[in-house]
This record gives C-alpha cells, structure tokens and sequence, in this order.
C-alpha cells in the first residue's frame, strides 16, 4: 500500500488517463450522495446507520468501545465487498481509495486489498482535498474557454437549441442538465443534486472541453433551481458574447407544452405552484390560471404565464445580466428541422475559432 500526495491534476484533468483502474470511496452511502469523485464506487466500510451508532457510542462510552464495533461492523463490510464488487478483480487491479480525511476507514480497506495482492494507493487528505481541489479549479479553469451565450425568452427553445448545436459538433456546457432543473420557477424535473455535486459534475464537465474552441452554454441566470454557477464561471458569462433566438408566441406555447407534458399530467401540483405568484400578480391573474387548467385551455393558460410573468422578467434582466448578448436569431417554430438548421448557420459562422488567449 502507498499513500498518494496531493495528485489530483495528473488523475482528473482532461487529457490525461487515471492511472487506476477504479476509484473507490468508502464513505458511507450518505456521505457519497452528497458528493464523491464522478465515476467513483462507493463501498462503505461503514454504512450511515452503522457511523452513527459507532459515533454515539464513542461519545457515550469512549473510544475503546467505539473502535471495537467499528472493527467488528467494518470486517464485516469489507468481508462483503470482497465476496461481490471486488470478488472478480485481476491481480493486477490497482484502485484509489479515498474516504473522509484519508484516515482509518480508508487505510482499513487498502490494508486489507493490499494484503490480498493488489496495489492500493490511498489518497491524502481524503475527501477534503478533493473537495479543496475542485473549489480552486473551479476558480481558474471557467477563464480559459470563449464563451458563446444563447439567450431568448421563456420557450424559446435555448436548451433545444444548445443540444443540437452538440449534435453538430458544437462544443457545449449544458448547466441545466448536470443542475437537474429547467432554470424557470416551474422548472423542477426531480431531485437536483447537492451544490458540492454539482460543481463536481460541472468541473468535469469542464474539463472534457477544449479552450480553443467556442463553448455553448444558455444565458441563464446564476442561480438554477436551489443552486448556484460558481462566481468565476458566472462572471465570464457576464461579459460573454452571443445570440437571442425569437420565436413566435405561439410556437413558444407549442415548445413549452411539449417540455412540460409532466405538469399537463398533473394539474392539481401545478396550480400549487403557481399559487405563491400571487404575491407577484395577484389572486386574481392566479385564479384565472387555475379556471384555464382546469378546463384544459393549455395554450391560453402559456401564452398568459408567459405575457404576464416570465416575459417582463426577462425583459428586465436580460440587458444588466447579458449586455452583450444582443444579435437576434429567428426562429419560426420549435421543429427539430428548424432547430437544426439554425444550430448549423451557427457553427458555419464562429467556426472553432482562433486559438483562445485566455488559454494558459
């Protein structure tokens, strides 16, 4: 067994191979869902129940005690992850391992894999320097693209244009995809992950990216749902150049009632949301919203969100946010011909651009 130092350059940035065949975090499984290593595994030698029965009884009885149920409880799992994930492994297998700060509950599995054979590194500092690791990358590696926003109304099809700039061969950063939220008040589509998380999945996002070429992202606001663009990456979007899709009301009401089937499937949820806009529009705008769904006129129902709330909200914002972000891109309606031939002028007309001079 090794201990690695701090590394963590060499084993995730882009471009260069992991030089371990699996990375492997013991946390327990609470721990490993708030945020781990993207692609880790997580084999707990303690699971959440079992940490904090070991931690109660450290505080009750002292650490004697405490370590010999941990000893027990951890043979226990370990024993387990031999017998099923670890069972079918070469010998020449050679894992990462990591848990909270790179102390007992790591070196307790690397001790027992490299007994067996294998060649373990743990590294240093644990999660905690993987986490350092990511804020501070977080706060360099967002200078090194050229930005290109999409900005556009409410149903203008941003993210359907942005995915199909990727289709192209666009270089893209889809931030509303690794939030898990369509950005919008209504725009929750399931649980988004932890901040932590989400900066893990956007920084090796990032990462796959070539500084010279353009990079595609929405002209958002900063904050997605319950989360946050970190600063560094927000304030080069700020000042990032782009274009302004304009689609007609009504192919607008079409694209957002194809996005949003979920809330047409069920109304009674959506009318809970939108009750709190009335403390933006009053009972009775939201009142006639819920007449509108409840008989089943979507497209007045959209066409009225979008004239009295999401229109004059973005209207208000879209110039302080994005001053730059000011050429008008037509498109007709929200078919997928459309999208794609709008995704192709694009990309014939930046190109991959000339080597960026933030690249350092």
């Amino acid at each position: 067994m090794t201990n690695t130092p701090l590394t963590l350059d060499r084993l995730w940035d882009a471009g260069t191979p992991c030089p371990f065949d699996e990375v492997l975090d013991v946390r327990s499984p609470g721990e490993f869902a708030e945020d781990r290593v993207p692609g880790a595994v997580n084999l707990p030698v303690l699971n959440d129940a079992e940490r904090a029965e070991v931690g109660t009884l450290y505080v009750q009885t002292g650490a004697f005690p405490a370590r010999r149920l941990g000893a027990g409880l951890v043979s226990a799992n370990i024993a387990r992850h031999l017998d099923t994930h670890l069972a079918g492994k070469e010998r020449d297998y050679r894992p990462l391992i990591y848990c909270w700060r790179g102390g007992q509950r790591s070196a307790s599995l690397a001790t027992v894999l490299a007994a067996v054979g294998w060649r373990v590194t743990v590294l240093n500092g644990g999660y905690k320097t993987y986490r350092a690791h990511v804020r501070a990358r977080l706060d360099a590696v967002p200078l090194l693209f050229d930005y290109r926003l999409i900005g556009g109304a409410t149903g203008s099809g941003k993210t359907r244009l942005l995915h199909a700039l990727g289709e192209r061969g666009g270089q893209i950063l889809d931030l509303e995809g690794l939030a898990n939220h369509r950005g919008s008040a209504l725009g929750n589509v399931g649980p988004q992950p932890s901040q932590k998380l989400f900066e893990s999945l956007l920084l090796e996002a990032l990462d796959r990216l070539d500084p010279d070429r353009p990079v595609w992202v929405e002209a958002e606001s900063n904050r997605i749902g319950v989360l946050y663009v970190p600063p560094a990456l927000w304030a080069e979007m700020k000042v990032a150049t782009g274009v302004v899709v304009a689609m007609p009301v009504a192919g607008r009401v079409e694209h957002l009632l194809g996005e949003y089937r979920h809330w047409v499937a069920d109304p009674a949820h959506l009318i809970g949301l939108l009750r709190p806009f009335a403390a933006w529009h009053g009972a009775r705008v939201v009142a006639e919203w819920e007449d509108q769904i409840a008989a089943g006129a979507w497209p007045a129902f959209v066409a009225s969100l979008l004239a009295t709330h999401y229109d004059p909200r973005y209207a208000a914002s879209a110039g302080r946010c994005f001053p730059h972000v000011t050429e008008a891109v037509d498109l007709a309606d929200p078919s997928a011909a459309a999208f794609g031939t709008l995704a192709g002028e694009l990309l014939q007309r930046v190109g991959h651009g000339p080597p960026h001079p933030k690249k350092f």
